[in-house]
C-alpha cells in the first residue's frame, strides 16, 4: 500500500515547481538555440531527454539540499517535508541518489557537450550544501551558474551552443545570483544560527541588498543584447519590457521585504524567459 504521505513528501522535496522551470528553460536553450526552422524528429527527441535530465537533476539536488539543511529548515522552514516528519532524511538521501542515476543514465544518450554539461552539474549539485553553501557568495555562485546553464544544456544536446545562447546564460545567470542573495538575506537568522557564513552575515543585509539590487540592473542591461544582435526581431523588447520592469520592481521592495522581493523577482525571471520563447516562436511564423 502506498504511503500517501510519504509520497507527496518526495514530490514535495524536488520542489517540482522549480524542477519544472528548470526543464522549460532547458527547452528554451534547444529551441533557441535551433535558429530558424522547426525541430527534427531527433533534435526533439534529444530536447525531451535533455529537459527530463535537467528536471531529474534539479529534484535531485533539491532533495539533498533538504536533508543537509534539515536542521536550519527545523527553525526557517519546518513546514518543509523532512522537518514535520513525512519524510525522512535517509529516505530523502535514497531518493535523491536514485534521481541523479537515472539522470545520469539518461545523458550518455546526448551529445558530449551536454554529458560534461550535466556531470559538471550534478557534482555542483551535490556539493553545493556540503561545500559550498557556507562560504561566503560561493554558493550564491554555484546557484547562479546553475540556473543559467539550463540554456546551454539544452543548446548543447543538439550541437547549437553559439553567442546567442551564451547571452542568455549570462542573464539568467545575474538574475539568479541576485535572487539567490535576497534570499540568504530573508534566510539570515537560520543560517547564523547554524553557523553558515553567508553574504548577508559575512558583510551585512543592507550592502548584501545593494550587490544584489547592482546585479540584476547589469542583467537588465544587457537583456537587449539579443535585439541588436539580431537574434531576436523586433517583438523581443515589446516582449521583454514587463519582464524588466518586474524585476526593477522586486529590487526595489527587496530593501523592506526580501521575502516578496525574490519572490517578485522569480516571477520576472520566468516572464524573460517566455519572452525568448515567444519571441523564437514569431520567428517561425
Amino acid at each position: 500500500m502506498v504511503d500517501t504521505e510519504r509520497f507527496h513528501g518526495l514530490i514535495e522535496l524536488t520542489r517540482p515547481m522549480n524542477s519544472i522551470a528548470a526543464g522549460i528553460l532547458t527547452f528554451s536553450g534547444g529551441f533557441v538555440a535551433h535558429g530558424v526552422g522547426i525541430l527534427s524528429g531527433s533534435e526533439a527527441l534529444l530536447t525531451t531527454i535533455a529537459v527530463g535530465v535537467t528536471i531529474l537533476a534539479t529534484g535531485g539536488g533539491m532533495a539533498i539540499n533538504d536533508v543537509f539543511d534539515r536542521e536550519i529548515d527545523r527553525i526557517t522552514n519546518p513546514e518543509r517535508p523532512i522537518p514535520r516528519g513525512a519524510v525522512s532524511y535517509k529516505t530523502a538521501m535514497i531518493f535523491s541518489i536514485m534521481s541523479f542515476f537515472i539522470a545520469g543514465a539518461l545523458t550518455l544518450l546526448l551529445p558530449v557537450i551536454a554529458l560534461v554539461i550535466a556531470v559538471a552539474n550534478i557534482v555542483l549539485l551535490v556539493t553545493y550544501t556540503t561545500v559550498f553553501k557556507g562560504l561566503p557568495g560561493a554558493g550564491n555562485v554555484i546557484v547562479a551558474y546553475l540556473g543559467g546553464s539550463t540554456f546551454l544544456f539544452g543548446a548543447a544536446a543538439i550541437d547549437g551552443l553559439s553567442y546567442a545562447i551564451g547571452v542568455l546564460f549570462l542573464l539568467a545567470a545575474l538574475s539568479t545570483l541576485s535572487r539567490e542573495i535576497i534570499k540568504d538575506v530573508e534566510d539570515i537568522a537560520g543560517d547564523r544560527k547554524e553557523g553558515l557564513n553567508t553574504l548577508p552575515i559575512a558583510i551585512g543585509e543592507q550592502q548584501s541588498l545593494v550587490l544584489a539590487a547592482v546585479v540584476l540592473v547589469s542583467a537588465i542591461a544587457i537583456s537587449p543584447v539579443p535585439y541588436f544582435r539580431g537574434t531576436f526581431g523586433s517583438v523581443y523588447p515589446i516582449l521583454v519590457t514587463p519582464a524588466v520592469l518586474l524585476m526593477l520592481y522586486s529590487a526595489y521592495i527587496s530593501f523592506s521585504n526580501p521575502t516578496q522581493g525574490q519572490s517578485v523577482l522569480k516571477y520576472g525571471m520566468f516572464l524573460a524567459a517566455a519572452a525568448f520563447i515567444m519571441s523564437r516562436t514569431v520567428q517561425l511564423i
